[in-house]
């Protein structure tokens, strides 16, 4: 991936991929707890989530659920080793077949859902698609088979709301419209996708090519998992051609070229607290930020990989069984940190 790994950046090992794997294998069938966010439009609607979800109804809400799906297959595509693998090929395949997606896909026709988890679970579901199209095996083709209807309708979610969305959405949480943009630009970009690879970049353009001066100091707020000011930055790396970025990026966050440059992990108070444990999150999802920064520009930004390792080597042992706040979602963004660092194809 160009950039070489510097030897203190934390490494996904097979013995890591076997522990974080572990979570999500534990909690993909689990039906609850469960968070459904669903809106009822009268009391024929009340159903349990595997009724209404039977695809992603487990690790206690649906995005979770997809993300730990995309771990999942992320881990066997690059660990062919990986223990309790059947056991994670099998549940894929109950998970992920046809007549669950089918169900899936019904849910959004239900009345009042039709935007049910905009954009942060679309973003993560095309990222499930496009993993599945990487994976060389049987089964993945299989799976992308029968996942390609909730594939299809989501790229045409996108297409439909990207337009109309007038001002971008900056929050560090679910709703943070850069981080949507970026997972699904990955998708049209891995698929050759033209018209939302094209939307994507020209949406993008339209809300962020005029930002300068982000607030970096401002962040973290207590809940986030997402940097508003990183997230933006790496859309905009993908969708602005070298030369561009980098003016940007001068003019964006000038900071992040200086070589003394610092940013502390956030601090976690309690981590059985469902939102503190957010910032678990931000410090993986700052990390694959400035890896991606990194990899494409240094050595300009070189001197920012020692503080993404920094970032992931701080909440990478947290990830712990015992605390299911944090287990249920935050091994798929360690997963993705890692794989950004440039140690992964």
């Amino acid at each position: 991936m160009g950039q070489t790994v510097q030897a203190n950046t934390p490494k996904l090992t097979l013995e890591e991929a076997n522990r974080l794997a572990a979570m999500p294998l534990h909690c993909m069938q689990v039906e609850y707890p469960n968070k459904l966010n669903q809106v009822l439009a009268d009391a024929s609607y009340l159903k349990g989530p595997k009724d209404l979800h039977p695809a992603f109804y487990g690790c206690f809400d649906w995005h979770s659920s997809v993300h730990g799906h995309w771990m999942l297959v992320n881990l066997l595509r690059h660990f062919p080793d990986l223990a309790n693998q059947q056991e994670i090929r099998q549940k894929l395949l109950e998970n992920i077949s046809a007549e669950n997606i089918k169900a899936e896909v019904a849910y959004f026709f239900m009345p009042q859902n039709a935007t049910f988890e905009r954009t942060y679970g679309w973003a993560w579901l095309l990222k499930l698609a496009e993993e599945l199209h990487l994976w060389d095996d049987p089964l993945a083709r299989q799976l992308a088979q029968n996942l390609q209807p909730l594939t299809d309708l989501i790229v045409t979610k996108y297409l439909e709301f990207l337009p109309k969305l007038i001002y971008p959405i900056r929050t560090g949480e679910h709703p943070n419209t850069a981080f949507g943009l970026s997972l699904a630009y990955d998708y049209a970009n891995t698929l050759g996708h033209p018209e939302l690879k094209a939307l994507i970049s020209q949406r993008a353009k339209d809300w962020f090519a005029n930002d300068h001066q982000c607030p970096l100091s401002w962040e973290p707020n207590g809940f986030d998992f997402l940097s508003p000011c990183l997230q933006e930055l790496d859309v905009m790396r993908k969708v602005l051609d070298k030369a561009a970025f980098s003016t940007w990026l001068d003019h964006f966050l000038p900071q992040l070229a200086q070589t003394h440059f610092t940013l502390e992990p956030a601090r976690v108070s309690d981590r059985a607290d469902g939102k503190l444990v957010h910032l678990d999150g931000l410090n993986f999802s700052r990390a694959w930020c400035l890896y991606g920064l990194v990899r494409d520009f240094g050595p300009k930004y070189a001197h920012l990989r020692p503080i993404a390792d920094a970032h992931v080597r701080h909440s990478l042992p947290a990830i712990v069984d015992e605390n299911y706040e944090g287990t249920h979602w935050l091994g798929s963004f360690a997963v993705y940190a890692m794989q950004e660092s440039g140690q992964l194809d």
